[in-house]
């Protein structure tokens, strides 16, 4: 799943042409997730690893090697070890000429932190975070967006990852969108006024984004239980009601962590016997208001 022009879609990769060679050929199409629609897919085979992407091109696996159901990265060791030798992301890539964007991501009371994207990506890449509110901080080259980077979540005392499960936890108790833009512009005030900061990195004003609206949280009903593995056979069916990050929730309150359908094929599924349900575990109700040193 990922986010474009702010909509939720699915990526498919095909290897050959559908039955009877009709349909599209090899490679890559997008689904553009509506909201209000009904969703239902069933997983077959195993899951396999995705094989490395690079420069927008997608490399297969060798091996097609198979990828444990819970696993949040659908590829096996050989590949992730691949993808991390070139990364941005694991500073295996310091030379990339692009212009980076450092933002400041706000997702629940206590939950905060600091990073940065390719300015190509926008907001994108927040809403892929499932990033409720956030704004830019400053924009500059990779190294010295690396650089403010560290900086900031020393200074502000924010973690480099917020796990998505606590994401989730809190999405059904946000404060009001004032009171959440009152807190990212205090943090980029504090953030903007530190020393430091590398020279060729430009400052930016704070102009707070809110995608409460766009992922529906308002209209959410209580998550209650989220899958935790697709299965052989296994379905999952519902009606969207909402998206944020890669969680869709459907309108029964199951929550599909669309990392876990990568890697398997996905098909509607047929036949008159009833649909095989997939793992899932039920969720805490949302906790108290989260605590983060160093902000509050």
């Amino acid at each position: 799943m990922g986010w474009s022009g702010g909509q939720p879609s699915i990526g498919w990769y095909a290897e050959t042409r559908g039955p009877g060679n009709h349909g599209p050929g090899p490679g890559e199409r997008r689904s553009v997730l509506a909201h209000g629609a009904r969703l239902v897919f069933a997983a077959q085979g195993e899951r396999r690893c995705l094989g490395v992407r690079r420069a927008g091109k997608r490399t297969p696996c060798p091996t097609a090697a198979t990828v444990p159901g819970r696993a949040g990265n659908a590829q096996c060791p050989e590949c992730a070890r691949l993808d991390r030798s070139f990364s941005v992301a694991a500073d295996t890539n310091a030379a990339d000429p692009r212009t980076y964007r450092v933002y400041l991501a706000w997702f629940g009371p206590g939950l905060v932190k600091v990073g940065i994207t390719a300015e190509e990506r926008g907001p994108d890449r927040l809403r892929e975070q499932g990033a409720v509110a956030w704004s830019w901080l400053g924009r500059g080259p990779l190294m010295a967006a690396r650089r403010t980077e560290e900086l900031l979540r020393a200074a502000l005392g924010v973690p480099d990852r917020i796990a998505y499960a606590r994401k989730r936890a809190v999405r059904a108790q946000l404060p009001p969108a004032a009171e959440r833009a009152r807190e990212v512009a205090e943090l980029h005030a504090r953030a903007t006024a530190l020393t430091g900061w590398p020279e060729s990195l430009e400052r930016t004003a704070c102009e707070v984004a809110d995608h409460a609206g766009l992922f529906r949280l308002d209209e959410l009903p209580t998550a209650t239980r989220v899958i935790t593995e697709m299965t052989p056979g296994g379905v999952v069916e519902g009606l969207l009601v909402g998206a944020a990050g890669p969680d869709l929730h459907f309108a029964d309150g199951l929550v599909v962590d669309t990392r876990l359908l990568a890697g398997w094929a996905l098909t509607a599924p047929a036949g008159p016997h009833p649909p095989v349900p997939v793992p899932w575990t039920d969720l805490a109700p949302p906790p108290a208001a989260a605590e983060q040193d160093g902000l509050f």
